[in-house]
């Protein structure tokens, strides 16, 4: 079973002026819940468990974008390090698929799948899908189901974020950054209609935001 850290539901995070939130945010937010150090900190250590399980074999590295692409790039930096910094080391290519399942705040269950025709490339590979968050997990379901048709030789699944809700199918990945409380969460990457991708940090969305940015 894999290890993470736990954000708690009754978790106060920090206050916004202890950081360096972009002035356009500062009246959309709540809070924070995970500063960017500690998203970086937890990262490094997951690419060091990730090398421990996938490292004796070339590694196809696959980014579902859009949130994806932030702690993608970071893992990748540290999985590089560990690769030049060891005895032991591993060939690694990347690749992307862009997943959207996602209107305004709600997980729907249309979930788009962009790019699989070229997930044909990954049979007979090791590979390793880098997500930003799973909710219900049923976009991962509906991902993975459509690799296992391509009969790749492994796949691991990490994500940097995995929701407490009780919308969840029940699936897990391997490897888990953090847990955390059912609320919506946007910076690092994590977005909200497009916008909040350039904040550094986790944050909780306020409501009035949500209704500013609604499409």
């Amino acid at each position: 079973m894999a290890s993470y850290l736990q954000i708690a539901d009754d978790e106060k995070g920090h206050e916004l002026d202890l950081f360096c939130v972009p002035r356009h945010y500062e009246n959309d937010l709540d809070k924070v819940i995970i500063p960017h150090g500690l998203i970086m900190d937890r990262t490094e250590r997951l690419a060091r468990d990730i090398m421990r399980d996938m490292g004796g074999h070339h590694i196809v590295a696959l980014c579902v974008l859009k949130g994806g692409y932030k702690f993608f790039a970071d893992l990748l930096d540290y999985i590089k390090a560990l690769n030049q910094n060891s005895d032991k080391s591993v060939p690694l290519t990347v690749d992307f698929i862009r997943v959207k399942s996602y209107c305004n705040d709600k997980s729907t269950n249309n979930v788009k799948v962009i790019g699989g025709d070229e997930l044909s490339s990954l049979s007979g590979k090791n590979v390793l899908i880098v997500e930003d968050i799973v909710e219900t997990g049923r976009t991962m379901q509906t991902l993975l189901s459509l690799l296992s048709e391509c009969n790749p030789k492994m796949v691991k699944v990490v994500s940097l974020l995995v929701k407490r809700t009780p919308r969840s199918s029940g699936y897990r990945p391997d490897y888990i950054g953090f847990e955390v409380p059912d609320a919506f969460l946007v910076g690092y990457a994590l977005d909200y209609n497009e916008y909040f991708r350039d904040l550094s940090h986790i944050c909780i969305l306020n409501d009035q935001a949500k209704e500013k940015y609604k499409v």
